[in-house]
């Protein structure tokens, strides 16, 4: 324990190599047993007065009491060594904390350069079964009351995970406290409301620019988390591999939601898992406090408005029973995916994205999924200009494809005013893009309104092969392959406006899919019968066949996923 007491102080010096040998042996042993538990909450202490080894308030008399330091800048202190190491777990009560210039803890901070006043990167776990852990209380609790962490200031970012990795963070809020948007209207092309951050003269106000940093990190668990409201981007990192995301909600970041793009080599590998994700509302900014959307601007006017873009990057991407909706760019940007990465999505509602509403590359499978071409839903709102409306083209699915790769489009039911409801691109003559049992509505087309949304358009030379799918309302009335063209889909609503693709008694999608296709489940995460149905929802069925994921059980979603379309008063 003394050694650990010195590493921690940062004065760990063995002087012989014997020494050096046992000290690595016994660190072997002591495993998790050299972890400690510390503590955050408003009624603590500095770091002199408490340890922050206990659950409790500084009484306020004496020093290195045991009980709480009374801010996350105490154990992870701008410009300066954490107080935690690997392993550790800090768990932050409930409350309202502040993080950039004039926080407790931020010492070395100054106002001439408030904007390096962040906390300390997390320290790397010790291994991925016994990782450095960031909790809000609550975390085991479906987080009832997320502490809030709020940037200020023109602080880059609020947390920091640069170069961490082992790391599980759960249960917190993260945002600023202004109503602005950094370097917002900066071309001077914007016709409705301005409202940039100050960035000239200091104080620059309780803004912060980014609420998550990570780079060169692996095995990463975010959870629970709600990052909103920033300044100019929700989540920037690049060069991660292994990452798994529960319950993660980015929106109104006013730049974009998730950026991947960090620059030079920001590709990613692994298994990046996205597990009810909800990304929205990015491109626009939020006013606090009221969290209303205003000043939504796209790229015409300088923004940028992807929900979630990368650069160029290899992994394989997953996302399941998600949301990504009313962004104002593309809603999914997978296209620079790199030969070998791969990317699924299932169970996921996409809609009201200015541009595409999902882009892959490569190898991908996109199944049971509602996706609304609604792309045009910004018209007339904040700074968007008419070029940013349904953005290249506003197709609503775009596939990309190599020479070689495989895609799938399997019982999805797909809306749009976009040029096409799928359009493929890339692919050589060995490339095979399936499109199975999908329902597919074509409506007028939006930057050509004389005609209609084509079902499917490719720019490659890629085999298409086409099974079961209901085709209505296309350009040119198609019908490929050996679709159902005759009729109506009789669905709850039809309408990209109010889209619900339930299938109502009669209607011809029961029972019509092709059988080696179908998913075992639909949207719902309910079984198909032994006739499925065309489309993501099956008809009247009742058995719930696969468990949510655990652990652990999650909060009631704000904007969940049934047989609603996503809606939201933001």
């Amino acid at each position: 324990m003394m050694l650990e007491l010195a590493q921690r102080q940062g004065r760990g010096h063995i002087p012989t190599c014997i020494n050096l040998i046992f000290a690595v042996v016994a660190l072997s042993f002591l495993g998790s047993a050299a972890a400690t538990n510390l503590y955050v909450r408003i009624d603590g202490g500095n770091a002199t007065q408490c340890t922050g080894r206990a659950d409790a308030a500084y009484s306020g008399i004496g020093t290195a009491q045991a009980c709480a330091w009374s801010h996350p800048f105490l154990a992870l202190p701008p410009g300066g060594p954490a107080r935690i190491v690997g392993g550790d777990t800090l768990m932050i009560d409930s409350g309202s904390y502040m993080m950039g210039l004039g926080a407790p803890g931020a010492t070395a901070c100054h106002q001439s350069y408030s904007w390096d006043c962040f906390m300390s990167a997390v320290p790397s776990g010790l291994s991925a079964t016994q990782p450095t852990r960031i909790l809000g209380k609550g975390f085991d609790m479906a987080c009832p009351a997320a502490p809030q962490l709020w940037g200020t200031e023109r602080s880059a970012m609020v947390l920091n995970l640069q170069g961490s990795s082992n790391v599980e963070v759960a249960c917190l809020e993260i945002t600023d406290h202004e109503s602005c948007i950094e370097q917002h209207c900066h071309n001077g092309l914007c016709t409705g409301e301005v409202l940039a951050c100050n960035r000239a003269t200091a104080p620059f106000g309780k803004w912060a620019g980014v609420g998550i940093k990570a780079s060169d990190s692996t095995k990463v668990w975010l959870r629970d988390l709600n990052v909103h409201g920033m300044a100019h981007r929700g989540v920037v990192a690049g060069r991660l591999s292994d990452w798994t995301m529960d319950r993660l909600k980015i929106r109104g970041n006013p730049w974009a939601g998730w950026d991947g793009d960090i620059g030079t080599n920001s590709a990613n590998s692994g298994q990046m898992l996205f597990r009810k994700l909800e990304i929205s509302w990015n491109g626009c900014g939020e006013r606090y406090p009221s969290g209303e959307a205003f000043g939504c601007w796209g790229q015409v006017t300088g923004g940028y408005g992807d929900g979630l873009g990368t650069g160029a990057t290899g992994g394989n991407w997953i996302f399941e029973d998600s949301l990504i909706h009313h962004n104002t760019s593309d809603g999914l940007d997978l296209l620079y995916m790199n030969a070998g990465g791969t990317v699924t999505v299932r169970r996921t509602w996409a809609e009201g994205n200015a541009g595409n509403q999902i882009k892959t590359k490569g190898t991908s499978l996109i199944e049971n999924s509602v996706i609304v071409g609604n792309c045009a839903y910004f018209r007339g709102i904040g700074n968007m200009q008419a070029g940013d409306l349904c953005r290249a083209q506003g197709n609503a699915v775009s596939i990309g494809l190599t020479a070689t790769s495989s895609a799938s489009i399997v019982n999805n039911s797909i809306s749009s005013e976009g040029d096409c409801l799928i359009l493929s691109g890339g692919g050589g003559t060995g490339a095979r893009l399936t499109i199975a049992n999908n329902l597919l509505i074509g409506e007028i087309d939006y930057r050509q309104p004389t005609e209609r949304s084509c079902a499917m358009y490719t720019e490659g030379t890629e085999v298409v092969a086409w099974d079961r799918n209901f085709v209505t309302g296309v350009k040119n009335a198609s019908c490929p392959g050996n679709s159902l063209c005759m009729g109506l889909p009789m669905i709850t609503n039809a309408l990209y406006t109010g889209f619900d693709p339930t299938p109502l008694a009669g209607s011809p999608l029961i029972s019509a899919a092709a059988l080696g296709h179908a998913p075992i489940d639909d949207y719902l995460s309910l079984a198909r019968d032994a006739t499925p149905d065309i489309g993501a929802y099956e008809h009247n069925v009742a058995t719930v066949v696969i468990p949510p994921p655990p652990p652990p059980p999650p909060p009631p979603p704000t904007c969940p996923n049934n047989r609603k379309r996503c809606r939201s008063t933001g």
